[in-house]
């Protein structure tokens, strides 16, 4: 099992919400988050921006669904054909065990 956190523009969340709960994926949580890339915020005019708003989306997964839930976050998140500065990151980490609280049930 895995752990995929994308974190994307909030302008974009729909669109991947939308796509992965077509594709089977409709269990997600949604954070709001702020921060910064690679380029170290924005400057417009005089004024520095240093934490930029994001939306951080968490989707458990087993690991034969993983590209799959990559390939739908990527081809939604993006901004254009070869993506922009600012579309996101998404990191992947290994889930070591999963429980349902309503059930105490193990698994996704």
């Amino acid at each position: 099992m895995l752990i995929i956190k994308a974190v994307i523009r909030p302008e974009k969340v729909n669109e991947v919400l939308s796509e992965l709960n077509e594709a089977g994926f409709p269990a997600v949580t949604k954070y709001d988050v702020v921060g910064r890339g690679k380029q170290q915020g924005i400057t417009a005019g005089s004024i520095h921006y240093d934490e930029i708003p994001k939306e951080m989306l968490m989707v458990g997964v087993n690991d034969e669904d993983k590209d799959d839930v990559l390939r739908i976050i990527i081809n939604n998140a993006k901004t254009a054909e070869n993506g922009n500065f600012g579309d996101g990151k998404i990191f992947i980490s290994s889930l070591d065990e999963v429980y349902t609280i309503s059930t105490g049930l193990k698994g996704l």
